[in-house]
């Protein structure tokens, strides 16, 4: 296609197609990639208490039992009575296990253990066995349910269904519970109504997202507890309690609400276990009290990635007098262990897909015998699962005869998987055979005991780990075909870009022949910008560069802006040594880009200091740490001193707008200065309250400025191009009326530009965590002062290079609001400001908008810097053709963030695709791609945004113009 065909209307058309072609691709890879796990269809049943391959005709006259006949079937099939009758799972949202269990060795920090009398003494007094169970990313609540009921490690993309939960069609122990009869009560968190419709008998549910509220949510529950505890009709009590990680979501783990938060834990813990104990000692309906926690919280309190803080969960087993070891000693074990202690600690069938193991030390009561034959139907459940999904797994064909498991690697001198576990299941199969012909020698065989153990513990563990980390396998044809079409996508937008640049080129040689020599040589700066992104991509095979990606665009871009200045004062020492005189707008020029770039460097430095710990560097200090360390009184004078000068800066920037009218620049000062004072007001007033029950005024005030926002935004950009007047309108020439049009195109598009970045940064103002006020401002300031300096270039800097260096500094400004690559640095207290009654759907856009605060700031702000273009070159008003001054204004602003973002798209999903075996892949690249992912939805939003305000002023002013024709 030759560069002067190149339309705007071919423009446009090729440039939609290539979007709608990059999403239709990223959504098959995405759907290939992230599949959901295959699971075996249908519920364990009495097959479950014989060995794989067992003649089906024994079991399978059982369907017309009752629910009680049920039950005792299973308990004389599985040769152990249950140790208890009833069971109260108490779920402490967020609870890190090291508050209670403290950490390597270590007791928990002296205020938490001080603030948990009860639980600490059920410990010491070997009444309780705690366990650091490990939670699998993504740490958020739906999965980690999940996983504890059914055993099975769910696919990654659950932590988007977690906003959505749907019912749990696989098997799991809630199910096998209600087979066998048992009366199922729940009150807290609504995710088990979700995933359990119609099973519960009574319930009281509370939405889990709505995390300014840390009190009611738990009274909601506890109110419940002697009413419950006193009845005898129920088996199974689910208590899910939320308060204790809203506080973490509000204040991290230091909150001062957290230490009466886990005292109110305790008193419930006490509670029930008071009212539990008469029934454990006289060994009737004997309850087992389970405290868990579905996952951990980082030191800010939040959760989602793969860090031990988040991936920290507990499970905390309370039984009767010396159930537990009086050691202290915290064992360790993973979180889908629970379904397969379950199900053995009340006699019923392991869910089908549980990929645990059961925790020993539970068992420590039984015989011997018990505890073997316990052993044996886990194996026998994990060996079914092993064969399910191994298809060459048939152990008859193997011989093992010199198997030795000497401790080392356990696949070593294997041939394959399927040999490596059906030697270490038959060796404990053999040796429990040959235990149980000896009976009579049982007594004095305490060696061969323990080696039996032994042996199912390593096949259990070896089969449980693989079983987790199991890469689920992926549609090759599909990712292929996604990927493709990212590529195509990829190379249509940098063809555009490419055309689109060489037209400028060739019109900017014929308007300026002069310098043809400058613009036909490439510039350090222009190389740069692609050096940059060479290197972003090939950082993207790296786990720990991923992890730490922030550091990359703050070098890149302070780097950037410092060739620049370079560049700047090359020009000046040229003139200087040709003795060339320099014009006093010339010079201004220069000063005024000088000032830019210092402006632009000092706030990114303070950017970067502000948040610099990035995923495995948070305990380096930075300013955000310090101003913590000053107490809530210095954060707020932060706060109140940007949001003032915000609103004064605006009100000076809307001055330069000279040739407006003053009636009019006054209405649009006013509507700059009303929602800035109304969040001031709230900032002042509200804050405080907006989390604390009650906080109904502050929700109010919230939702006004968000309307208010909404609407002096729509009304600036509708009422604008209409306002601001044509300069020279009674002069007929047509490069007088040319000059004219540009000259109401360029103020249209200051204004309404400056009212994009102004509100933008008024919302994230009230959105963003208090210790962000500083930086939103410094982010408002870098985009002034980038526009400054696009003003004062001149015709030998590219406009490319402009726009790319915006992209750069939105992406360094992404990091620099504390946004890391892990799904744990998310703000999701900040997307319920306003919110009165949770949805999903208003929760989720205010989240989007807090994460992609400065991507989307810098993108808004390509309309302020269509403004300090000079354009009316481009404009023929006489035949209301508009085509080149929109593929001149429009061209390099929309190519260049679509055509940068889908280089880095498609390049990490190559990486992600590479990786899909990596260690590293669900917990580093996937976050990362998701990522990705919802920066791709950032920036078609931003771009189109902005192409939607300049297409608005360009038909607006061509309207008026024609007017004004057939008025003369």
């Amino acid at each position: 296609m030759d560069s002067s065909s190149v339309t705007c209307k071919k423009l446009t058309v090729i440039a939609v197609l290539a979007v709608l072609i990059q999403v239709f691709g990223l959504a098959l890879f995405v759907l290939g990639f992230f599949p959901v796990k295959p699971a075996l269809s249908g519920f364990s049943g009495v097959e479950s208490f014989y060995p794989p391959g067992a003649d089906s005709a024994e079991f399978q006259n059982i369907t017309n039992l009752s629910d009680s006949q049920l039950k005792y079937l299973y308990q004389e099939l599985s040769l152990v009575p249950p140790l208890f009758d009833r069971l109260i799972l108490m779920v402490i949202d967020g609870l890190p296990a090291e508050f209670v269990l403290g950490k390597d060795g270590e007791p928990p920090p002296k205020s938490f253990k001080e603030a948990m009398p009860y639980t600490q003494s059920l410990l010491s007094k070997g009444r309780a066995i705690g366990y650091h169970a490990k939670a699998a990313p993504p740490t958020v609540t739906m999965p980690r349910l999940k996983a504890m009921v059914s055993g099975a490690v769910g696919g990654f993309l659950d932590v988007a269904f977690n906003f959505n939960t749907q019912a749990l069609l696989d098997d799991n122990i809630i199910v096998q519970f209600l087979k066998v009869g048992w009366k199922l009560v729940m009150h807290g968190d609504d995710t088990w109504l979700k995933l359990f419709p119609g099973m519960f008998s009574r319930h009281d549910g509370v939405s889990s997202f709505f995390v300014k509220d840390t009190i009611q949510v738990d009274q909601n529950v506890s109110r419940h507890l002697v009413d419950e505890l006193s009845r005898s009709d129920w088996s199974l009590l689910i208590l899910h309690y939320l308060g204790l990680d809203h506080v973490g979501h509000l204040g991290g783990r230091n909150s001062v609400l957290m230490v009466p938060k886990l005292g109110e834990m305790d008193e419930v813990v006490k509670m029930i276990d008071l009212n539990s104990s008469p029934t454990n000692n006289n060994d009737q309906g004997r309850t087992l009290l389970l405290v868990v926690s579905d996952h951990g919280m980082t030191e800010n309190g939040n959760h989602g990635g793969s860090s031990f803080e988040e991936t920290d969960s507990l499970a905390l087993f309370i039984g009767p007098t010396n159930f537990g070891s009086t050691s202290g000693t915290p064992n360790k074990a993973n979180q889908v262990d629970l379904s397969s202690t379950l199900a053995l600690l009340f006699g019923v069938p392991i869910p089908k897909n549980n990929v645990g193991m059961l925790m020993p030390e539970t068992f420590k009561s039984l015989t011997v015998d018990q505890q073997l034959r316990l052993l044996e139907l886990n194996s026998w459940q994990l060996l079914r699962l092993l064969e399910a999904q191994l298809p060459g797994l048939v152990c008859e064909n193997f011989s093992c005869d010199n198997f030795r498991d000497d401790g080392s690697e356990r696949t070593r001198g294997y041939s394959s998987l399927e040999e490596t576990f059906c030697c270490l299941y038959m060796k404990a199969a053999d040796l429990h055979r040959s235990w149980k012909s000896g009976e009579e020698k049982r007594s004095a065989s305490g060696d061969n005991c323990h080696s039996i153990l032994m042996a199912y513990h390593n096949f259990l563990r070896t089969a449980s780990e693989w079983l987790s980390h199991r890469a689920t396998d992926k549609p090759v044809g599909r990712l292929i075909f996604g990927v493709a079409a990212m590529l195509v996508s990829c190379l249509i937008l940098l063809s555009l870009l490419f055309l689109l640049g060489k037209q400028v080129f060739s019109e900017q040689n014929q308007q300026f022949p002069s310098a043809n020599n400058d613009l036909s040589w490439w510039h350090l700066d222009e190389v740069f910008i692609l050096v940059v992104i060479v290197i972003v991509v090939i950082s993207m095979g790296s786990s720990s560069l991923v992890e730490e990606e922030q550091y990359i665009w703050h070098f890149m871009t302070s780097s950037l802006y410092l060739l620049s200045l370079r560049k700047v004062m090359q020009h000046i020492v040229t003139r200087t040594e040709q003795n060339t005189s320099a014009t006093l707008g010339l010079k201004t020029n220069n000063y005024i880009q000088i000032c830019s770039i210092f402006v632009i460097l000092i706030s990114g430095r303070f950017l970067r200091g502000w948040h610099q710990g990035g995923v495995n560097w948070t305990n380096l200090p930075d300013i955000s740490k310090w101003l913590e360390q000053g107490g809530d009184t210095y954060i707020k004078l932060f706060q109140l001193v940007s949001v003032i000068i915000l609103i004064n800066i605006s009100l000076v920037s809307l001055m330069w707008s000279r040739r407006s009218k003053k009636n009019f620049m006054t209405v649009v000062s006013l509507m700059h200065l009303f929602p800035g004072w109304l969040v001031l007001h709230y900032i002042t007033k509200y804050q405080d309250v907006a989390f604390s029950t009650g906080s109904y005024d502050a929700t109010l005030m919230a939702q006004v400025i968000y309307v208010v926002l909404g609407f002096c935004s729509t009304t600036i950009v509708v009422a604008v191009p209409w306002c601001i007047p044509f300069q020279n309108r009674t002069l007929s020439a047509p490069e007088v009326q040319r000059k004219a049009w540009g000259l109401c195109f360029r103020d249209s598009a200051y204004v309404i530009g400056l009212s994009y970045v102004y509100y933008w940064s008024l919302l994230q103002l009230l959105l963003q965590q208090p210790l962000n006020s500083m930086p939103v401002l410094f982010l408002f300031l870098q985009v002034l002062a980038s526009i400054w300096f696009s003003s004062g270039s001149n015709q030998h800097r590219r406009q490319w290079v402009e726009v790319a260096a915006l992209y750069y500094m939105g992406m360094a400004g992404h990091f620099g609001l504390g946004n890391t690559n892990t799904l744990a640095t998310i703000d999701v207290a900040g997307a319920f400001i306003g919110v009165l009654n949770h949805s999903t759907i208003l929760s989720g856009v205010l989240m989007f908008i807090i994460t992609y605060a400065s991507p989307m700031l810098y993108l808004l702000s390509m309309v302020m810097y269509n403004s300090v273009k000079d354009t009316s070159s481009f404009i023929i008003s006489e035949k209301g053709n508009i085509g080149s001054l929109l593929k001149r204004t429009l061209g390099f602003p929309c190519l260049v963030p679509l055509g940068m973002n889908s280089i880095l798209l498609i390049a990490y999903t190559i990486v992600l695709l590479l990786m899909r075996n990596h260690l590293f892949v669900w917990s580093v690249f996937s976050p990362k791609f998701l990522y990705v992912c919802a920066m791709t939805v950032c920036v078609c939003v931003g771009v189109s945004i902005v192409a939607s305000t300049v297409i608005y002023i360009s038909l607006v002013l061509t309207y008026r113009e024609k007017l004004h024709t057939h008025t003369d």
